[in-house]
């Protein structure tokens, strides 16, 4: 009975303990967006202000060139300057893209080398003559002959 009522403690303490772990964000606020032509966000990029906005109502003259920058950044994730300079996307495409294009290159000298077979370098009588009596026996031929018995019905 004392094992029980430990052990009921014990889980009820440590359920107790890890509620507050668990932190639900509040989807009911705007939330903030850096884009070009959606200049002002609603919302500033951080959260907690910092010990440098009490600076800020002073003389804009007396803060640094870094400072000015952190105080940006307060509001703002990206600068227009950021947000224009271009991706290094295009090479991660173009990559994939000569990728595929030698894989299947390797993939069709396979199949000329191993599945078609050496190709005869000229078309002599021999060879013709063997190709035809091939598609002959195969009845390859995308006319089909008719017997004559065949024609009358």
């Amino acid at each position: 009975m004392l094992a029980t009522r430990v052990l009921t403690i014990s889980t009820s303490v440590c359920v107790r303990a890890h509620e507050s772990v668990v932190k639900s964000k509040d989807f009911s606020l705007p939330t903030y967006v850096d884009r070009r032509d959606y200049a002002l966000p609603d919302v500033a990029h951080v959260k907690q202000l910092s010990a440098l906005k009490e600076k800020e109502k002073a003389s804009c003259s007396s803060l640094s060139t870094d400072e000015k920058v952190e105080l940006y950044r307060i509001k703002f994730r990206k600068s227009f300057a950021e947000m224009n300079r271009g991706s290094n996307e295009w090479k991660t495409v173009v990559g994939s893209a000569t990728l595929f294009i030698c894989f299947t290159a390797l993939i069709i000298m396979w199949q000329k080398s191993y599945v078609y077979g050496p190709l005869p370098e000229t078309f002599d009588k021999e060879w013709v003559a063997v190709q035809t009596k091939r598609m002959l026996d195969m009845k390859v031929n995308p006319i089909q002959r008719l017997e004559k018995n065949e024609w009358k019905k």
